[in-house]
């Protein structure tokens, strides 16, 4: 290899590098070597420069010789340097010339194109409107609707659960698992959906999802192509809106009224719409029942159009005044219904286990779709919640929270009557873990949703899901994440910030 006919730089050159002063928690040898790659990508180390040998190189920067050789092996695994036996350590010859000289202007100017890089249109609609979920830095505050009690989950009993499945787990379950999911939970959750929810499936139906999102962004890749038509409750679930538009759907926003959703107009608007999505059992966010009247309607035209119908249901059990009430796909014929379900809303939000219930003709599409884009949930947390259900834990759970979800439902409404009568009216929940509060017609839901939030409050507007048809100014307000203390507080820091608006 063709070396440079100078040999070794003086000392001088490698006082001349500027290595950054060493000031942070990495290890030495990281560092260095972080600082010899960085000298050779902008050029101050040169094509075939000779290195000092790894005894002088300590000597001169005063460092161990361990840490020096520690980096120039770590430079030559990487290709940036190599060792000529007899001769020494040399810079690469042959590295890219783009790495050779590229200073600090043309860095910059390579930085600021990227931060202009062009997405396609179809991802760049998409986003243009979607929203961050902050993450959890604290639970339990007011009035949180996206969290259940995760104070109160039995973390313990998870753990014992868990260490139980890790000790005992055969070696093929840390091995490739089946794209519908491990079996045993598909076979725990066709058990309990059919008792308490009604819904009529095999295990075969059942596909183990990475929570609902999952189970949306698969069936809208599945069955939906660019400009097919989609209703959308109208106000509604936002990220489902997003999951159609992201494969180029046009959606379709139905009003939402009483009775859940207007399949009346959705017929007018849009008779051949290819799909239908809906949360009949706890129409979000404003918490209606969709009627039976309107079950069937919707029913029908699915039937007649051939059209597909997906029902969301992620926190219907939670009902506190009789049995929760039957689930759509338990009157479909047809098969019509996909239905969705997550244990996020009934476990806790970091566990990232949905299903989707499929229709026959679906199962075999579906599970090749999944292998391609990413094969399978992580089994391991499958088989925690199998047997986290065959034992009864969950059953247990959810009658538990049930209980619970309505004390906190009750003191939110107590607090609401003595301290935002006149200001606000709190509907008294039937299910779920949120409420929605009814604000004076004459004030701005989103104003004072953002001057709550700004108080410390975490809640949203209706307005936030509406697209065509404008409800009444109303606050979405959760109860079942926080604790009594805290609802209590919210609503008095609500009220200050009503009386302020007046």
């Amino acid at each position: 290899m063709r070396r440079d006919p100078e040999g070794m730089p003086k000392s001088k050159t490698f006082e001349d590098l500027s290595l950054e002063p060493y000031q942070d928690d990495r290890e030495l040898w990281r560092w260095l070597y972080q600082q010899l790659r960085m000298a050779i990508l902008d050029g101050r180390l040169r094509a075939g420069t000779r290195l000092p040998s790894t005894r002088d190189f300590a000597d001169q920067y005063g460092v161990s010789r361990g840490t020096v050789v520690a980096a120039f092996d770590q430079l030559q695994a990487e290709g940036y340097t190599s060792v000529e036996p007899g001769s020494g350590t040399y810079v690469e010859s042959d590295l890219p010339s783009q790495l050779e000289v590229q200073n600090a202007a043309k860095a910059k100017r390579l930085a600021s194109a990227r931060e202009h890089v062009k997405l396609s249109k179809l991802v760049a609609r998409t986003i243009a409107n979607v929203e961050m979920m902050p993450a959890s830095r604290s639970v339990g505050r007011a009035f949180r609707s996206w969290e259940p009690a995760i104070d109160i989950f039995p973390v313990e009993l998870w753990a014992k659960v868990a260490t139980r499945v890790m000790r005992r787990a055969p070696r093929s379950l840390y091995g490739q698992g089946e794209s519908l999911g491990y079996r045993p939970l598909r076979v725990a959750i066709a058990e309990y959906i059919g008792s308490a929810r009604g819904v009529l499936c095999s295990p075969d139906q059942v596909l183990i999802t990475t929570g609902a999102q999952q189970g949306l962004d698969l069936m809208s890749r599945l069955l939906l192509d660019p400009g097919d038509l989609v209703w959308v409750e109208d106000p509604g679930y936002h990220l489902a809106k997003h999951a159609f538009q992201a494969v180029g759907a046009k959606i379709v926003p139905i009003r939402v009224d009483r009775q859940g959703i207007d399949v009346g107009v959705g017929i007018k608007a849009a008779p051949n719409a290819k799909l239908a999505y809906v949360s009949p059992a706890n129409q979000f966010p404003l918490g209606v029942t969709m009627s039976a009247e309107r079950r069937l309607a919707l029913l029908n035209w699915a039937q007649s159009s051939g059209a597909w119908i997906i029902e969301d249901e992620y926190d219907a059990e939670y009902r506190y005044g009789g049995r929760p009430v039957a689930s759509l796909q338990s009157l479909d014929r047809q098969s019509a219904v996909i239905y969705i379900g997550t244990f996020t809303k009934m476990l806790f939000n970091a566990i990232r286990i949905g299903f989707v219930v499929l229709p026959e003709a679906l199962i075999e599409p579906t599970a090749k779709l999944r292998m391609i884009l990413d094969r399978q949930s992580a089994t391991l947390d499958q088989a925690i919640l199998a047997e986290f259900m065959t034992e009864g834990h969950f059953g247990q759970h959810v009658r538990k929270m049930r209980g619970i979800y309505a004390e906190r439902l009750a003191v939110l409404r107590e607090a609401s009557e003595k301290h935002l009568t006149g200001l606000l009216t709190v509907e008294d929940a039937v299910a779920g873990m949120r409420t929605v509060g009814w604000l004076q017609p004459d004030n701005s839901d989103e104003d004072v949703a953002s001057r709550a939030r700004s108080a410390g409050l975490n809640l949203f507007s209706v307005s936030n899901f509406t697209m065509k048809f404008r409800q009444p100014p109303a606050l979405i307000l959760g109860f079942a994440g926080c604790e009594a203390k805290e609802l209590q507080r919210g609503v008095s820091v609500l009220a200050s910030v009503l009386r302020k608006s007046k």
